[in-house]
């Protein structure tokens, strides 16, 4: 008899392809992933499209400087997911299509961000007790 493996759930997945720069869909699911987190729960994002670019590590820690208040800094969306990633580690996860990845070029990613198939999508909505689906056809 083969063994079974079992596979880790988690308590919510956002899958997120609506484009990064057009709308404020990355702030929100990062709020709904700190609001879900300050909950004790789980959750997973998996980033398709253009938001495989947003863990890119040549993004760095902190954004060009805002011609409007140079003094002021801003992190960028690599630093604030790897944020996340290290102080939830093991309850959030960020998971980048790679074949979105492939075709733009995305290929060094921050640590802990997980690359997967597009074939592995629907075990990863198969692992999860409720999906939030942010995006276009």
């Amino acid at each position: 008899m083969s063994p079974i493996v079992e596979r880790r759930t988690w308590d919510v997945l956002v899958i997120l392809t609506a484009p990064p720069h057009t709308t404020d869909t990355l702030t929100t699911v990062l709020r709904l992933a700190q609001a879900v987190l300050d909950q004790e729960h789980t959750i997973r994002v998996w980033a398709c499209g253009y938001n495989t670019m947003l863990t890119q590590s040549s993004l760095g820690d902190v954004k060009p400087a805002d011609l409007r208040d140079p003094t002021k800094s801003a992190p960028t969306a690599a630093a604030l997911i790897r944020g996340l990633l290290i102080a939830y580690k093991g309850r959030f996860s960020w998971i980048v299509c790679t074949a979105c990845s492939a075709e733009r070029g995305a290929r060094d990613h921050i640590a802990a961000v997980r690359l997967r198939s597009d074939a592995r999508l629907a075990a990863t909505i198969a692992a999860a007790h409720r999906t939030v689906y942010i995006g276009g056809a």
